[in-house]
């Protein structure tokens, strides 16, 4: 959502746009609100007795889209429409993206009202509705002296194919983020992942990146730009094996990789991010970090723990110094979560550690994304330099 716009700013030939692609979901949920269980648009055996010969979606949820426009981008918060006269020209079909295009055509100073033409086209070209109307434009509340800062729905997530990383993707896919699925080695789960998603109507890509390598981070922010035409959120939740070593025969290298992959590749994400989100005043990272930072340590963990200290140290530190740019920076612990990267810890143990949570379980990964969905969510836009512990109650000392 942008800023509510002068009224002065705006002119005939204004446009703007967004696509969607329709789901089975966005079907159902229009069912839920509206009550409107046409079997038309529900039955695929009934509407395959029509001259549809298939399901047509709900003329006005496609036409819904329109009123997200005005109020959230042309004219914006704050506008209303006064009258609408649209036509349905051809069927929406499941599965169908649609091109939903305000423009405006004539302005009225007097009522601050605007004359607009409305179009909606499907991934073919076709017009599916076409029509006019008028919006009012709101005059801005008194005493507001700043544009509110642009909160573009797109997030880079670092080890996108983890547990948690998909888990962190369907979560902000949830939330209308369009993604981008960093990914190091295994190109067929992100690709997979990527297919998930778009299936579910989200924009989404898959970029190799080895997050280690600074480079990395610019080629990362520079596709989320020319993709999606902006970046509001960076989510890091990459972090190599755990491979315990007595200190014997812990190397410097072994650390130095969590090192790398930790603080090293979250600096590297937020230096690439930083230019675009200083001059748009707004930015939302969160650092996956551990469990382990809390309590006595866990033995011949050290190179694991040592580079999610790193992390969590870096996140404080760029809390304070870009808070007053509008970029919050946090992170997540979660506890023992049920991921690959616990896979070869004794059940026994396991179950030992579910006990000792309140809450009798191990964290899944849906946990840990919810919690990260929130951080970057406007309802955490006053918390800065915090972890949120995902354990379950475990209580540490």
């Amino acid at each position: 959502m942008t800023g509510m716009r002068s009224f002065d700013e705006i002119g005939p030939g204004d446009s703007a746009s967004l696509t969607h692609t329709v789901t089975a979901e966005d079907v159902r949920r229009f069912v839920d609100l509206t009550g409107d269980d046409n079997p038309l648009h529900v039955d695929r055996a009934y509407a395959e007795t029509t001259p549809f010969k298939d399901i047509v979606v709900h003329g006005m949820l496609g036409a819904s889209f329109l009123s997200t426009l005005i109020g959230t981008r042309l004219p914006g918060p704050g506008a209303v429409w006064v009258s609408q006269a649209f036509d349905f020209l051809l069927p929406v079909r499941l599965g169908d993206t649609l091109t939903v295009t305000c423009t405006v055509t004539a302005k009225h100073e007097r009522d601050r009202l605007l004359a607009m033409e409305a179009r909606i086209e499907n991934q073919r070209g076709q017009a599916v509705l076409k029509g006019t109307g008028s919006v009012k434009v709101m005059e801005a509340p008194a005493g507001t002296t700043e544009p509110v800062p642009e909160r573009p729905l797109v997030a880079i997530v670092v080890g996108a194919t983890g547990g948690i990383g998909r888990a962190v993707c369907r979560s902000l896919a949830r939330d209308g983020y369009s993604l981008v699925v960093a990914w190091r080695s295994d190109r067929e789960r992100a690709d997979r992942l990527v297919e998930e998603l778009e299936a579910g109507g989200t924009a989404a890509i898959a970029v190799r990146a080895d997050e280690t390598d600074p480079a990395a981070a610019e080629a990362l922010v520079a596709a989320a730009v020319r993709r999606f035409g902006g970046l509001g959120a960076i989510v890091h939740a990459a972090s190599p094996s755990i491979d315990p070593a007595p200190v014997e025969r812990l190397t410097w290298d072994a650390v130095q990789a969590h090192l790398d992959a930790g603080a090293r590749a979250g600096l590297a994400l937020v230096q690439a991010a930083l230019p675009g989100m200083r001059e748009r005043g707004y930015g939302r990272i969160v650092f996956v970090t551990s469990g382990v930072l809390d309590g006595a340590p866990t033995p011949t963990w050290t190179a694991y723990a040592v580079g999610k200290a790193a992390l969590a140290t870096l996140a404080r530190s760029l809390a304070v110094e870009l808070g007053p740019a509008g970029i919050t920076v946090n992170c997540v612990s979660p506890g023992m979560t049920d991921t690959a990267l616990v896979a070869d810890i004794p059940e026994k143990a396991r179950l030992v550690l579910a006990r000792q949570a309140p809450l009798r379980r191990l964290a899944e990964p849906a946990d840990v994304a919810d919690a990260v969905a929130f951080l970057v969510s406007p309802g955490a836009g006053y918390i800065t330099g915090e972890t949120i512990r995902v354990n379950g109650g475990r209580i540490t000392l």
